[in-house]
């Protein structure tokens, strides 16, 4: 699967996200009409991330979302009580969207080597399709209050796991060396968080994701199979 047909039948749209918003926190929020709500999530999220970008979270006022949204502040209200909630927010969002794309991949698969490419795969393509999520998570996470960084790190931890089992389900099975996993599975982490985060760098050279990819796999492949 190359990152085209991974953005059309798998990555979730902006649509996509709020909507899981709204059912997840629509107990808490005043708007019940879906329709208007999922839209209007959308709306918001998309200026959280392009002011986020230009200035940083931290810096961005409920004015700021206001005039970017074209919503009264009242109406901003009606969605979350404040900033600091925002925030917890879209963080806990795209913790989900991540821990259950990596699962899906890893469980549809069997046989350690492909299941290890297909997750390593899945998350640089979910990072493409979805860079402004990534990058306000990983540049925000700093801003979270300590039970919300905690559950950060736990994500962290959980989707180096799954790299850490397949790696030491390949060792036992002789498909990989054997080797230190938790080193392995840390460097692995590293280039994913690469691509999206220094995108810039490959965009200048033309590099395409599917390049990216593949080379990754490539070194995957050299470093971690048994010759």
């Amino acid at each position: 699967m190359d990152f085209k047909e991974f953005k059309k039948k798998i990555a979730p749209s902006g649509k996509d996200i709020a909507r899981e918003v709204f059912f997840q926190n629509q107990n808490a929020m005043r708007i019940k009409k879906e329709k208007t709500a999922i839209n209007n999530l959308n709306k918001i999220f998309n200026a959280v991330l392009g002011i986020t970008q230009e200035k940083g979270f931290q810096a961005m006022s409920m004015r700021d979302l206001s005039q970017k949204t074209d919503m009264s502040l009242g109406a901003l209200y009606a969605y979350f009580p404040g900033k600091e909630e925002l925030l917890g927010i879209i963080q806990t969002q795209g913790r989900s969207m991540i821990k259950g794309l990596l699962e899906q991949f890893a469980n549809a698969r069997e046989e350690p080597f492909e299941k290890l490419k297909a997750v390593i795969k899945a998350h640089i393509f979910l990072s493409e399709s979805l860079r402004p999520w990534f990058f306000f998570m990983f540049m925000e996470a700093r801003n979270l209050k300590p039970a919300e960084l905690k559950a950060v790190k736990a994500m962290e931890e959980h989707t180096q796991k799954i790299l850490i089992d397949i790696l030491e389900q390949g060792e036992k099975k002789e498909i990989f060396r054997p080797n230190d996993h938790l080193l392995t599975s840390s460097m692995l982490k590293a280039m994913q968080q690469e691509w999206y985060l220094k995108r810039w760098k490959y965009k200048k050279h033309n590099i395409s994701v599917d390049q990216y990819v593949d080379h990754v796999l490539t070194w995957v492949e050299a470093f971690c199979l048994c010759p």
